[in-house]
């Protein structure tokens, strides 16, 4: 591939200096908005039953066009990337009323670029894929007896984004990441239970093709199956809740991260909004959101709007201290844009999204924090959850739990869903471990019909009391 990704967006039917001139003609009568470029190819393979039985590869490259006056904005795309195309796109901004007045500033500049030019979906051959998700696949079941399916997906893709504003100001950006996932169903007379694990990142592949790493995504899923083979029926009604280190911090993202976006704040609608300042959580609880960890799933070089990265201060020692904002929605609020304007891809329009969100660690030790619990539940990883922006309430599942019985972990349970609200679960936080990780590269956030990559993480936490849905009779 050429050594400048840039000339994947620039390809004969415009230039980047043509590009200048059309983001000027367009989008100067308006208060903000930029042109932006996408190129991006993507991978996946499926393995299955000991074949192959996916192989996706698909290449997309197009426009965003977006004028914002106000609070109205005007947005148009198209997957060519050309001057006829643009200017067709660009009657759409004329629905727009001129600005009202000076145009929003252009981002500060950075000489940051966090990923570099490699694609690392051509590094690595195709049959060296396959093969992997071959090795993988019989060395889980050489594993133990009762591994009775295994299922692995690899998957990569890799980006080149530019924003083009009407003020000259051009912002570039390479995006790779890349994950593996191992599911093992494991069986044990006529019960069967899952396990899984996944990890990746924005790095190349090479990383996931090291044997410590995919044989330690083996071992994370075999024996969380295993455990799930033991389980009993989880208890059920309000109790004190430990929750692990790492992937849980999804908890964290889903029932307060969301609370704390621009959008919902402006507009009033978030349980958070118009509380800067207060108390909303209980002493020793920072949560911060960073977008420029190199490597980690949520981190850019520079946000879908042109705006560095950086860490921003949600939470600190139980105070609300700030949202997350995109450019449009802190201009509204007279706040600073936070890096965290985001998009699924050029057809879609940016708003204000999480990057890698975490809570800081304490000084309590974990094991004494389980010491602490008489009867309760510690939930070690969780599945799907949702959340009510305006109430703040959500319901997650957890993949591997256990009873806490007398200070100890007891029986694995199975079926279990943590059920509560994220501004009183913060307020109900009685210890912080000193164990704070950053979840292993999956995650997924959804919002308004768009999802991006984002990353999560925490400490182990004692909660005094969350709603625990179970089965048990």
């Amino acid at each position: 591939m050429s050594a400048d990704p840039r000339s994947l967006l620039y390809r004969g039917a415009l230039d980047p200096d043509e590009a200048q001139r059309l983001a000027k003609r367009h989008l100067a009568a308006h208060d903000d908005g930029e042109l932006y470029l996408q190129y991006r190819i993507s991978e996946a393979f499926g393995f299955d039953d000991g074949r192959l039985k996916t192989a996706d590869y698909h290449t997309d490259s197009g426009f965003g066009l977006r004028g914002v006056s106000g609070e109205m904005t005007a947005f148009a795309h198209a997957n060519e990337i050309s001057a006829a195309a643009i200017e067709r796109a660009a009657q759409t901004l004329k629905l727009l009323d001129p600005a009202r007045g000076a145009a929003a500033p252009p981002p500060p500049r950075t000489n940051r670029a966090m990923y570099g030019a490699d694609d690392p979906l051509a590094l690595i051959p195709f049959a060296n894929k396959v093969a992997l998700c071959l090795e993988i696949d019989a060395a889980a079941r050489a594993r133990d007896p009762r591994v009775a399916q295994v299922s692995v997906m690899l998957s990569g893709s890799w980006s080149v984004i530019e924003v083009v504003r009407a003020d000259g100001f051009v912002g570039t950006d390479v995006r790779p990441l890349v994950r593996l996932n191992v599911a093992i169903v494991a069986k044990q007379g006529e019960r069967r239970e899952t396990g899984s694990f996944g990890l990746g990142g924005r790095y190349l592949y090479d990383r996931l093709f090291e044997p410590a790493t995919w044989n330690r995504a083996i071992d994370e899923a075999l024996a969380q199956a295993l455990v799930n083979l033991e389980a009993v029926a989880a208890p059920a009604g309000e109790m004190v809740v430990v929750c692990g280190p790492g992937w849980p911090g999804v908890l964290l993202h889903e029932a307060v991260g969301h609370g704390l976006e621009g959008d919902f704040n402006r507009k009033g609608t978030s349980a958070f909004s118009g509380r800067i300042g207060e108390r909303v959580a209980a002493p020793g609880v920072t949560v911060i959101d960073e977008g420029a960890i190199e490597g980690r799933r949520g981190s850019l070089s520079i946000d879908d709007e042109g705006t560095p990265t950086g860490r921003t201060v949600l939470i600190e020692d139980g105070i609300l201290k700030g949202y997350l904002q995109d450019r449009l929605n802190a201009r509204l609020m007279g706040m600073k844009p936070t890096g965290n304007g985001r998009r699924e891809s050029f057809a879609h329009a940016p708003m204000p999204r999480m990057t890698n969100t975490f809570m800081l660690g304490g000084s309590d030790d974990p094991a004494e924090l389980l010491s602490r619990v008489k009867h309760g539940v510690y939930a070690k990883s969780f599945g799907g959850g949702q959340v009510d922006i305006t109430s703040g309430k959500f319901v997650f599942s957890c993949t591997e739990a256990y009873k806490i019985e007398n200070g100890k972990l007891g029986a694995p349970i199975k079926g279990a869903t943590l059920i509560g609200d994220g501004p009183s679960v913060l307020t109900r936080v009685k210890g912080i471990g000193n164990d704070m990780a950053l979840d292993e590269g999956i995650g997924v956030c959804g919002k308004g019909g768009q999802s991006v990559p984002a990353g999560v993480g925490q400490p182990t936490l004692l909660i005094d009391g969350l709603t625990v849905g179970g089965t048990a009779a």
